[in-house]
């Protein structure tokens, strides 16, 4: 699909609107209020009003890091049909949505794209929200709304697959829910109760009920009881027990299950040699594990060094990394990972020919080491990324 004409004549504004959307250096001194981006942005997935690529952190529109409770990047590469996204649900229960909209994961009644936040309308007391490949999911009073693409069944709604679905609309048959993970065509629910309840794409076992089977409405994953928190990637999933036992399902064939295998799984399985887990994060198709003694673990894919292990071999079990300290908050996507760390900073390591790393450059690291996208003391404590794609965000 084409770019609407209005986003398309902002290519013709490139010098104007770089000078209007300001960036932040990594030697930059002192705090800055703005919610950050930076990377691919062609369909306007970075939220400055431009569809230019930023190779350092530049402004999200008029959204400041205070206002902000959680952001969610959704979609994949630069190209339309990538659906290249984002979503911030803000403190006061309303949500805002720009990028790509080719399949109406903006929420806001069209399919056109649209390079600033928009709050999507009629929406409010939302408590969580999360932004897959081309579907949004957002928790409101423990019942969950969806809208984008159901072609795979992903809305959990049981009607119509052919259309997207411009606005939100209720899932089926769950209440009291907590959190929510969206995927590559997929979803996931955590209840209040510690139950995980999955709909949407079957294949490579994602959803975790014994079969391949597509479900076109939420289905509780058998056996997985007191889940503490989950992770969703592309098209694995993580889930966090509250013994401290991580258990994942899904594809496995870059190691993104962690035992010690290359197979799909579709039932949750121990990730191996983990204990004393504190937080997980999953990214585009790898794992990360903060441990209690604030160390971080990370397996799965790595040919672009986005593990930081210092190989670029895709790790089938989680290996420390003793050079990661700090970390706050992590996420990843199609080559690179991002994390903020609790000094205030925000580095990165993997690819970055899309300056996906932020930091003025388009070279990717080496070795075990990091660069920086946003100085210590910048106030950041939580980073997000589109879901397969190469832009990243920093709030």
């Amino acid at each position: 699909m084409k770019l609407p004409v209005r986003t398309s004549l902002l290519a013709a504004l490139t010098a104007a609107t770089a000078l209007a959307a300001p960036c932040l250096s990594a030697h930059a001194a002192g705090t800055d209020p703005w919610v950050r981006a930076w990377g691919e942005n062609a369909q306007g997935q970075l939220g400055n009003g431009s569809v230019l690529s930023q190779q350092t952190p530049a402004a999200v529109t008029g959204i400041t890091r205070d206002d902000v409770r959680e952001l969610s990047g959704g979609g994949g590469g630069a190209a339309a049909a990538a659906n290249p996204f984002a979503v911030a649900l803000l403190k006061d229960g309303t949500v805002k949505s720009w990028g790509s909209n080719t399949t109406g994961q903006l929420g806001n009644g069209t399919l056109v794209a649209q390079p600033f936040p928009a709050t999507v309308a009629g929406l409010s007391g939302v408590s969580e929200v999360s932004a897959g490949l081309n579907h949004v999911l957002a928790v409101k009073g423990g019942r969950v709304l969806a809208w984008g693409s159901n072609a795979s069944k992903q809305l959990g709604t049981g009607q119509d697959t052919t259309n997207p679905y411009r606005a939100p609309i209720p899932v089926q048959s769950l209440d009291k829910v907590r959190d929510v993970g969206a995927g590559c065509d997929f979803s996931v629910a955590l209840r209040q109760d510690g139950t995980v309840w999955t709909w949407g794409k079957g294949d490579n076992g994602r959803l975790g009920t014994g079969n391949n089977t597509t479900r076109e409405t939420p289905q509780k994953v058998p056996d997985l009881v007191d889940v503490e928190s989950v992770a969703v990637g592309c098209d694995h999933v993580l889930a966090l027990t509250a013994d401290g036992v991580v258990k994942a399902w899904g594809k496995g064939a870059e190691g993104q299950l962690g035992n010690d295998s290359t197979a799909d799984s579709n039932k949750p399985v121990d990730v191996a040699y983990l204990d004393a887990v504190a937080r997980i994060f999953a990214t585009s198709a790898s794992g990360f594990a903060v441990l209690d003694d604030g160390s971080l673990a990370g397996w799965g894919k790595n040919t672009d060094r986005q593990l930081g292990d210092g190989t670029n071999a895709n790790r089938t079990t989680p290996v420390v990394l003793d050079t990661l300290k700090g970390v706050q908050s992590i996420a990843g996507g199609a080559d690179f990972t991002v994390a903020a760390l609790d000094d205030g900073s925000v580095i990165g390591w993997g690819a970055n020919a899309a300056a996906q790393l932020g930091d003025g450059t388009t070279t990717g690291t080496t070795g075990t080491s990091t660069v920086t996208a946003l100085p210590p003391g910048s106030g950041i404590t939580h980073v997000a990324t589109t879901v397969t794609g190469k832009s990243a965000f920093a709030y």
